[in-house]
């Protein structure tokens, strides 16, 4: 079963899998596919993480399903 997320800006993403980085294991990265079939990876505390938004702390991903 694959997670779908929302972006903060309203895009959608499929997460693919989360992979441990081979230079440094103790950094999780996450896998994730936009709806154009573009691939993108970056750190899991930073898909993960909380920011500012039009004044508003939200997740830079928020899960859809």
């Amino acid at each position: 079963c694959v997670m779908k997320y929302k972006h903060f800006k309203g895009a959608i993403y499929d997460l693919i899998c989360e992979a441990k980085l081979e230079s440094n294991p103790q950094i999780i990265m996450v896998i994730y596919r936009a709806e154009n079939g573009a691939t993108w990876v970056r750190p899991r505390d930073v898909f993960y993480e909380l920011l500012e938004h039009d004044g508003k702390i939200v997740r830079r991903f928020e899960p859809i399903n």
